[in-house]
């Protein structure tokens, strides 16, 4: 999350306070003489922020609610079983001395044309399942194609 300046969140709370009049629909009068009684001043642009606070506080006990952004959308949730498997896959792939473009082909190659998964952060917890299974499918087969095989002669050569 990025810093956000004194005078930024200044701002911020400064267009609260307005939306929070508009909504409790008070009359600028009646919004002067509540801005007095609370805080002392007769402008909010006078407020410190303990000020602002106070009157914001006020605002949200007579019923103001503060949304969210017309346009944001919340952060998805990202499910602790779905982290664990996305570490999972990870330590596979370092261990094979793959990349995330490797995952990411293997989901294309095992849901593309089912669900139109292409990239590995689109996955559900299902796919992961099945990506990791295809992992340790791969490992096993490059784990088998490294080891040793005794010859005849009883020399130890890796194919």
């Amino acid at each position: 999350m990025k810093p956000v300046s004194v005078e930024a969140l200044r701002k911020r709370e400064l267009a609260m306070i307005h939306v929070a009049k508009k909504e409790l629909a008070l009359p600028d009068d009646e919004y002067r003489s509540l801005l007095l009684a609370v805080t002392g001043k007769s402008s909010s642009a006078a407020l410190d922020w303990q000020g602002r606070k106070k009157l914001l506080d006020h605002f949200k006990k007579a019923g103001f609610k503060v949304k969210a952004k017309a346009g944001a959308r919340p952060r998805p949730s990202v499910a602790p079983d779905r982290m664990a498997r996305m570490r999972k896959i990870e330590a596979l792939l370092a261990d094979a001395g793959r990349s995330w473009a490797y995952a990411d082909g293997v989901a294309t190659k095992l849901f593309a044309t089912t669900t139109r998964v292409e990239r590995i952060e689109f996955c559900d917890g299902e796919h992961l399942t099945k990506v990791i299974a295809a992992l340790v499918v791969d490992a096993k087969r490059r784990a088998k194609k490294e080891a040793p095989v005794l010859t005849p002669s009883g020399d130890c050569h890796a194919t």
